[in-house]
């Protein structure tokens, strides 16, 4: 069985890459650990300064220091 890197309630550090929105990085709180899809783990997460939540794959985390 897969563990999962980050848990609900974690604050974690979102880089959308080069194919992400631009600006779309910053720090997030996981808010739900979502189905496995294909070969990683994807997330809900939500930015306190943004009024909607975004889906980030488990890559695109990192933990906040």
């Amino acid at each position: 069985m897969r563990t999962h890197r980050f848990n609900v309630g974690q604050n974690v550090r979102f880089v959308s890459g080069i194919v992400g929105r631009p600006g779309a990085g910053g720090n997030y709180k996981v808010i739900r650990i979502l189905p496995l899809e294909g070969d990683e783990q994807h997330y809900r997460i939500k930015s306190a300064s943004e009024p909607h939540e975004r889906v980030a794959r488990e890559s695109q985390l990192d933990h906040v220091a």
